[in-house]
């Protein structure tokens, strides 16, 4: 019997068309002896849009955004769609969020899930939004006692009353060179490298327009290693793989635009560098109480030292993304990475079921 699978992509976020070709990447990989397709579109403004059953890949983006079907609310697709076990054609077994970035996987999808008691792919609630709230995460990850670069914080409010005590706790804190960040966003986005007060000044003005929360991190010279970490209860590590960028870090147009960076998997690192790393990517995983997926980011010293940057709950999703490559090096190719994340989801949701509410 097929697995009637949710396809849920786009989303009002700033990562909106990285979602869709990660979309469309999943829908070419999938076995449609298997699978049942059905994409859930939501459109940049936040409108639920449900697509036709898929009966055979798709050419492009564009056929994935059904611009004349009618715009709805998640919650009017709800009896239709989200019925697990009932016996309508469009009702849906596990729903697979390709979402990026707020309102995709900070954990609101994931609660709408919850409350529907729809298996789904990834992780949960709790650690979808501890894991897209860098300060949050990295607060976390200093209780659990993972080595860490130096970092502060500042919400808008703050920043835009007192900004020559920000910048001076900044310089005295970390000093230059830092990084300055959203909170809350993904995929490299309003990122900036600063070596003196005018660029931090920028980078603060750049980073609020994403989010009301900015992380500030010190810089250290050091290699960028990620690690792929898939299952539930008992995580699995995928080989370690390095990324190079040509700029001065790796921003979302080295990412997703320019082709500016080189991907080496996997990564020159020693059997003891790799076994730290491997170390620490688990407990970060296990800290956030993590579930089916995430990718450990790390930077690594000459000297062999690691320090955790963050996790990412939805990595990059696409064949030629990081968290797929680390895993067709490690021996699972893409169709059965898909076909993992599926049955993973199915695992932790009977599990769930377990759990007695009465007494």
């Amino acid at each position: 019997m097929k697995t009637k699978l949710g396809l849920l992509y786009g989303g009002k976020s700033a990562e909106h068309k990285v979602s869709l070709q990660t979309a469309l990447a999943v829908i070419r990989a999938l076995d449609l002896e298997k699978f049942e397709i059905y994409p859930i579109y939501i459109n940049v403004e936040g409108q639920w849009i449900k697509g036709p059953q898929l009966l055979e890949p798709v050419e492009n983006v564009q056929a994935l955004e059904f611009t004349n079907a009618p715009q709805l609310s998640p919650l009017s697709l709800a009896p239709a769609l989200f019925q697990a076990g009932q016996q309508d054609a469009a009702a849906i077994d596990v729903i697979f969020p390709l979402l990026h970035g707020p309102n995709g996987e900070d954990g609101t999808v994931q609660g709408l899930l919850e409350l529907l008691n729809l298996p789904y792919v990834g992780n949960g609630v709790l650690a979808s939004a501890a894991g897209m709230d860098k300060v949050l995460m990295k607060n976390i990850f200093a209780q659990a006692g993972l080595a860490q670069v130096d970092y502060v914080s500042f919400i808008k409010s703050e920043w835009t009353k007192a900004k020559e005590e920000a910048y001076t706790r900044v310089e005295e804190q970390l000093g230059y060179p830092c990084f300055v960040k959203p909170a809350n966003l993904g995929s490299s986005v309003g990122i900036s490298k600063c070596t003196n007060r005018a660029e931090l000044d920028a980078a603060f003005g750049e980073a609020f327009q994403f989010d009301r929360k900015v992380i500030i991190e010190q810089g250290v010279v050091a290699r960028e290693v990620e690690i792929a970490v898939l299952g539930n209860d008992e995580p699995e590590c995928s080989v370690a793989g390095e990324i190079v960028p040509k700029k001065d870090f790796y921003d979302y147009k080295a990412k997703y635009e320019d082709g500016e960076t080189a991907l080496i998997i996997p990564a020159d690192v020693t059997k003891e560098e790799y076994a730290q790393m491997k170390e620490m990517a688990v407990r970060a995983f296990k800290a956030l109480d993590c579930s089916g997926l995430v990718r450990a980011d790390f930077f690594l010293t000459k000297d062999g030292k690691a320090f955790i940057n963050e996790v990412n709950t939805m990595p990059g999703f696409t064949p030629f993304s990081m968290f797929p490559l680390l895993w067709k090096h490690t021996g699972l190719e893409y169709p059965q990475l898909i076909e993992r994340l599926v049955q993973l989801a199915q695992e932790r949701h009977a599990e769930k079921q377990q759990i007695k509410y009465t007494f």
